[in-house]
């Protein structure tokens, strides 16, 4: 017999609008019979990116693997102008997949550019998003972790822009940072504000817990986030890729309450798997008697319609 009582799944979860759009997009074209492949993968989950290949929908990472004529999905972190041109000129279909928010941040970073700021960018090195960021202010200072940050050269005006899902408080105290660097700061805030409440939601489930269970892909940067944050609440958080990755009961000994949270490229009914799963193997003899009951209860109390997988072939929870 297991210990655990109660399992609960954050609220706000499930994949992404951006990143759902993107996937919208990719099946409707193929739906129409368009040949069609994404740049790069276009969600960190290998659960979606199969059924994206078994639909048909080939991944490539470069545009000289596509033959022209046929239809490109732009991931929604979005690419260079370079290569939209590239594309372009190769007689690709283009379909834009870029999540609107990161977009916005394409016009922030060219008007800061016209405006001639020097530029620093808060990202990760080599992101999708930051490259595709770069392609607009290719002279930008990129900076990532604080011992980078006195790198920073000091000039007469600065601005401020963030990969969309960079931490919120990292961002917030560079900015504090760059004050003594520069004597004019434009700070254009793009944190994702998906991000933000995605956090917020994932701290107030695991001040409730004994213990989190975070869901996402390994190259998932929000994903990890998620993990830390949890760890910094003073909550043991432990992040798995899916619920295949739940094996050892031992992980959850003494443990009464369990929290479920995942990235913006995890899917909400991957979250009710998980939950399922924990109630088989950790549950206390009632909750493994009803692990399928409990993990309906669970997603139900955190599911919202805007929040589902995807708005194309919608297919009943599993």
């Amino acid at each position: 017999m297991g210990s655990v009582e109660s399992i609960v799944i954050a609220k706000r979860t499930g994949v992404c609008y951006g990143v759902r759009e993107a996937i919208d997009k990719a099946k409707i074209a193929r739906s129409a019979g368009k040949a069609t492949h994404t740049l790069g993968h276009v969600v960190h989950n290998e659960g979606l990116i199969a059924d994206l290949r078994k639909r048909g929908i080939v991944n490539v990472e470069h545009l000289d693997e596509v033959a022209s004529g046929t239809a490109v999905v732009i991931r929604a972190h979005g690419v260079t102008p370079e290569i939209l041109s590239r594309a372009e000129a190769r007689g690709l279909e283009v379909i834009d997949g870029t999540c609107t928010w990161v977009t916005q941040e394409h016009r922030e970073l060219a008007k800061l550019v016209e405006q001639g700021y020097e530029i620093v960018l808060l990202g990760t090195p080599n992101h999708p998003e930051v490259v595709g960021l770069l392609g607009f202010a290719p002279n930008a200072i990129l900076v990532d972790e604080e011992e980078d940050w006195a790198s920073i050269p000091r000039r007469k005006r600065m601005a401020l822009i963030t990969q969309s899902t960079q931490p919120p408080w990292k961002f917030e105290r560079l900015a504090a940072f760059l004050v003594s660097r520069c004597h004019e700061l434009k700070v254009i805030n793009t944190v994702c504000p998906v991000t933000i409440r995605r956090q917020e939601d994932t701290i107030a489930i695991a001040r409730e817990v004994e213990l989190m269970i975070v869901v996402g892909g390994t190259r998932s940067a929000n994903t990890k986030e998620l993990t830390r944050l949890c760890e910094i609440n003073g909550t043991r958080a432990v992040q798995i890729e899916s619920a295949n990755g739940i094996s050892d009961p031992a992980l959850f000994a003494k443990v009464k309450t369990v929290g479920i949270t995942g990235g913006t490229s995890t899917p909400i009914e991957d979250l009710e798997l998980v939950a399922r799963r924990i109630a088989e193997i950790a549950g206390t003899d009632a909750v493994q008697a009803d692990a399928a009951g409990i993990a309906r209860a669970a997603l139900t109390a955190a599911a919202t319609t805007q929040y589902r997988t995807t708005s194309i072939e919608p297919e009943p929870y599993r």
